[in-house]
């Protein structure tokens, strides 16, 4: 038999466990801006602790964040649906820069060159490294 299902629920336990990390990582549906970017800040912080270690304890609790982002962004941010290589080349054309400019940060020309082919995907840092230099919110290039 399976011990987990035997075990009762103590929902008292819960409760206090829900309440105190939903004091430090508010989670739920986003209810305006002010929550938006509270969320956001929450978002790049895990990013900045989880780095590329995509089988870090605090990856779960990073794409819940992310999809309640995603979720109020695509009511309330209208972004024009594009793909993270689109993005980047629009950005790039918008700042006016070469491959040569992202390679130290994206790991070399030949990645950039890869990425903006939609060869290859932008990873967990490339992301974090790209939302920094353009100043954006790092969901335009999930």
């Amino acid at each position: 038999m399976n011990t987990v299902a035997e075990r009762h629920l103590d929902l008292a336990s819960v409760q206090t466990a829900w309440q105190g990390l939903n004091k430090l990582v508010p989670l739920g549906q986003i209810t305006s801006e002010r929550d938006y970017k509270r969320r956001v800040r929450v978002m790049d912080e895990l990013l900045d602790r989880i780095g590329i270690n995509e089988s870090h304890r605090l990856m779960p609790l990073l794409d819940l964040v992310t999809k309640e982002i995603e979720s109020y962004e695509a009511i309330n941010h209208k972004l024009p649906d594009a793909a993270p290589s689109e993005v980047l080349a629009y950005l790039m054309g918008e700042h006016n820069l070469k491959q040569s400019d992202l390679a130290a940060e994206l790991g070399g020309q030949s990645i950039v060159s890869s990425i903006l082919n939609g060869k290859r995907e932008l990873n967990t840092r490339q992301v974090k490294a790209l939302a920094a230099r353009f100043s954006v919110s790092p969901a335009v290039f999930l």
